[in-house]
């Protein structure tokens, strides 16, 4: 107190003087009209708080109570705890411009700073009960930097008061609510938004998905949709709202519910349950996709849609059989007298090319039937008028199959014309990976690198993604191992998975774990003999198999994709659901970054019994 009393006996010009003797040069330089408040601003921004507030009190009034002043004045007195000054400075400035609400609510701080909150509390019902519809804004902004979060949201609900209108300010309440984790405000908000103006919808979504995060907020947010579509079931935004969240769910049966109203009451011809059924069979949830393109091919059979569903239905099916293990030879014979129907009733032309390419892949990767399958792509391949990025896709698929047959050379020679035809484009990316693989099933994993090493570029990060494993597969195999023996033993069997030829696979891989005991492909090693003891029906032995990793701290990189893949087999081999729920949970628990958190929890709760909207 001794030296704010003495340092208030000097004179404007003895402080200024003072001060300057303790700036730096460059602050010294100033120009000398405003010279005090630089140097005030200076002494603040050090905290010497009993310097600044010299200065600042010795300001001209209409300095102090300038904007871009006021604020920091008011700061340093606060430091120094002089809350009365304060106050005096803040209600000299609200006499002189009354009709200026934020400085309402900066007389207000002042009162909150000295601890008076009642009286803050008066101060703001007052700012706000005297606002006008253009001050709504400033006053929200000002609150808004002062954190007073509650008073932000009184102050757009007080502006829709005065603007009469139940959904003036959605927009900014949903950003609040988004902002401070308010998840019922926020959904009754979005709901309000949605009901007044269905443009919104894309705003809505965005600031949903940016806030839901538990299944109780999802579980709120449906039970709040299906009501208002009951309750007014003409309005297509709550059936888009609850589209969205069964797709965000993984809902695919629930989602397909809602897509199939909005085809009826848009008319669309079944393009929306066309756009969940192909989301659906991506996410392997074949039981949805089916049904959705059973629904298009039987109810619009005539429209636009009908030939491609009734394409994709035989594609979902196969997929699921594919992934039925062990693979059901009857059932694959099925799917071929179903894609020769197609073709008998639409012709083989440029528009069922596609069904033609699909076939051959039935024919070669699963019947063994790769003569067939050659020559079926060769049709696609000679077809007048079709796409040209499908033919190079008929051309990358009978490369696969002399891959199949053992006949590099042939391979690498078709991958490369689609390599050059196609360059920078997904497809071309696809083709140089294709050959890359090839590289690395030869053991050449050098010349692989440096395919793969382009591939990390690529434009699609699906092929990215897939180019960036394979090489750190090669990096960390290597990095020991330069020569990479026991990689090309690991490559070779890979092959052999390739070419379908599952028992001989399984039988290298035993070979090399004995042959390289502890080496860094172990847990590879053991991740991928479980995967194929599944697709050839030892589940038992699959699950022992896992267990290897899943119990060894050592293999943690496996351990989640392990424990889920052993959850998988659980649920859908061996029809244990109280151990597959068990798994499930254990991985939520126990790896909460996982990729597969979404999946699981989603099976967690079929599992369960959650009902599912009808």
């Amino acid at each position: 107190m001794r030296v704010l009393l003495e340092v208030q006996k000097y004179s404007r010009s003895a402080v200024v003087a003072l001060a300057l003797l303790g700036a730096s040069t460059a602050i010294a330089q100033n120009a000398p009209d405003d010279g005090s408040l630089t140097l005030a601003r200076e002494f603040a921004r050090r905290s010497e708080w009993l310097k600044a507030e010299a200065l600042f009190s010795d300001l001209p009034n209409e300095v102090q109570q300038a904007p871009n002043v006021l604020p920091e004045y008011l700061r340093v007195l606060f430091e120094l705890k002089k809350y009365k000054d304060a106050e005096k400075l803040a209600k000299k400035a609200v006499r002189k411009n009354p009709n200026e609400p934020t400085l309402g609510v900066m007389l207000g701080s002042v009162y909150a700073a000295s601890g008076d909150t009642a009286a803050a509390s008066r101060q703001y019902v007052q700012v706000l009960t005297r606002l006008s519809p253009n001050q709504v804004l400033p006053v929200a902004t000002e609150f808004q930097e002062r954190d007073l979060t509650r008073w932000v949201q009184r102050t757009y609900l007080r502006g829709r008061e005065l603007a009469k209108n139940d959904a003036e300010y959605s927009p900014q309440l949903v950003q609040l609510y988004t902002r401070t984790g308010n998840t019922a405000g926020l959904l009754s908000e979005t709901l309000r938004l949605v009901d007044q103006d269905e443009q919104q919808l894309p705003f809505v979504r965005n600031m949903l998905q940016n806030s839901l995060r538990t299944d109780q907020d999802f579980d709120t947010l449906e039970k709040l949709l299906l009501t208002r579509t009951q309750q007014q079931p003409e309005r297509a935004g709550y059936a888009e709202l609850l589209l969205w969240l069964y797709q965000q769910r993984r809902d695919f049966t629930g989602a397909m519910v809602q897509a199939k109203a909005l085809d009826r009451r848009q008319r669309t011809e079944g393009s929306r349950v066309m756009d969940v059924a192909a989301i659906a069979q991506r996410n392997k949830d074949y039981d949805a996709a089916i049904e959705g393109y059973q629904y298009v091919a039987r109810e619009y059979r005539a429209g636009q849609f009908g030939q491609l569903a009734r394409q994709r239905l035989i594609q979902a099916r196969e997929e699921q059989v594919r992934n039925t293990f062990p693979v059901d030879r009857t059932k694959l014979q099925a799917l071929v007298a179903e894609y020769q129907q197609l073709l008998t009733d639409y012709g083989r032309t440029a528009q069922t090319a596609e069904t033609l390419r699909n076939l051959a892949l039935l024919y070669a990767f699963q019947l063994d039937e790769k003569q067939q399958a050659m020559q079926l792509l060769q049709e696609v391949i000679n077809l007048p008028r079709a796409d040209a990025a499908l033919v190079d896709e008929a051309k990358i698929a009978l490369g696969d199959i002399y891959l199949l047959r053992a006949e590099p050379w042939e391979a690498t020679l078709l991958y490369s014309q689609v390599e050059k035809s196609r360059k920078d484009s997904p497809l071309g990316y696809e083709a140089k990976l294709r050959n890359a693989r090839l590289s690395y099933f030869a053991g050449d994993f050098k010349l692989a690198q440096s395919h793969l090493d382009i591939l990390k570029l690529a434009t699609s990060r699906e092929i990215a993604n897939d180019a960036m494993q394979l090489s750190l597969h090669i990096g960390d195999n290597t990095a020991m191992d330069t020569a990479g023996v026991a990689l090309r033993d690991y490559a070779a069997a890979e092959q052999q998975v390739f070419q379908n030829k599952l028992p001989e696979a399984i039988k290298a891989l035993d070979a090399l774990l004995t042959k390289y005991p502890g080496h860094a492909l172990t847990d590879d090693t053991w991740y991928l003999k479980a995967q194929l003891q599944r697709r050839t029906g030892d589940y038992a032995g699959a699950v022992t198999t896992l267990t290897r990793i899943t119990e060894n701290p050592k293999y943690d990189i496996l351990s989640d994709d392990a424990l889920f893949l052993t959850a998988q087999i659980e649920e859908e081999n061996r029809q244990d659901r109280l151990k597959a729920q068990e798994l499930y949970t254990k991985l939520l628990t126990k790896y909460p970054g996982s990729i597969y958190v979404a999946e699981a929890r989603k099976r967690v709760r079929k599992l369960r019994g959650d009902a599912v909207p009808q």
